[in-house]
């Protein structure tokens, strides 16, 4: 199938080398964006991976009104242009809002759409109009087959630098479930499929008022993403993630993320032999 790849600085995804999304989930302080920044720099430069460093100003799909969502956007933003300076990173973050996609466009080489607000037209065309790359994450009630509208939508708008991403479906009962066929299937709309292996182990509400995961299976989904043809991986990773604010279960070590960045790349690299 014929894929476009996706030009960022200088690479692209889609190509020869793996790309890897990756940053913890929600903002919590500059020395955490820093240490993960730097940490994650030095393994994708070694490892010759190209990176995205990702983190959310906000996280407004959570479980509970009292849980960490983040500084907010003008502190967000602010944060996360000091790491793409120091560390010369492009950036990911979510936007939740049409309003938020222009300032968020100022500092963010990519712009997210969660997974729960991927059928949000004004939102997916004000994304599209800032001429970013536009990330949509496929909602956990969604058919793969399905986000062909979602595409087009960006592409009417004047869009065509596209990513989809798979992070698992939702059939109830506090659990996501992979089929990897969605990777292929979403590869057919003619854009880089990206594999989210941390939100896919998440366990929705599984704790009353803030969701579970189990990170183990982590690996295992992104060495299977990667068996499977995805384009690109995502991860979410903290320095301490069981006293992360935000998703800890979900989220990888940082010191383990050298191990799994190898491997995956190792895979990718022979699927595409």
């Amino acid at each position: 199938m014929d894929i476009k790849r996706i030009k960022l600085n200088d690479f692209e995804i889609g190509a020869d080398k793996l790309t890897i999304l990756a940053g913890p989930c929600v903002i919590e302080s500059q020395e955490i964006l820093n240490r993960t920044a730097e940490k994650l720099k030095g393994i994708t430069e070694k490892l010759g991976i190209n990176f995205v460093f990702k983190s959310s100003f906000d996280k407004a799909n959570r479980s509970s009104i009292t849980s960490f969502r983040g500084p907010g956007i003008e502190k967000g933003l602010e944060m996360l242009s000091k790491v793409k300076k120091e560390f010369d990173l492009p950036v990911v973050t979510d936007i939740h809002t049409p309003d938020q996609a222009a300032p968020a466009a100022e500092v963010a080489d990519i712009l997210q759409i969660p997974a729960f607000l991927c059928r949000q037209t004004d939102l997916l065309v004000a994304a599209a109009k800032t001429g970013k790359i536009v990330n949509i994450k496929k909602g956990q009630f969604l058919a793969p087959e399905q986000m062909g509208p979602l595409i087009k939508k960006v592409e009417d708008s004047g869009n065509n630098k596209i990513l989809v991403t798979d992070r698992g479906t939702s059939f109830g009962y506090n659990n996501l479930v992979v089929d990897f066929r969605a990777i292929p299937i979403m590869q057919n709309f003619g854009y880089p499929v990206v594999f989210d292996a941390t939100h896919s182990v998440q366990l929705p509400g599984a704790n009353g008022c803030s969701s579970g995961g189990d990170r183990r299976f982590v690996p295992y989904l992104a060495k299977a993403a990667m068996a499977a043809g995805a384009d690109a991986l995502f991860f979410e990773v903290h320095p301490e993630p069981d006293n992360a604010l935000c998703d800890g279960p979900n989220m990888i070590a940082l010191n383990k993320a050298e191990e799994l960045f190898k491997t995956c790349k190792d895979i990718y690299e022979l699927i595409r032999r």
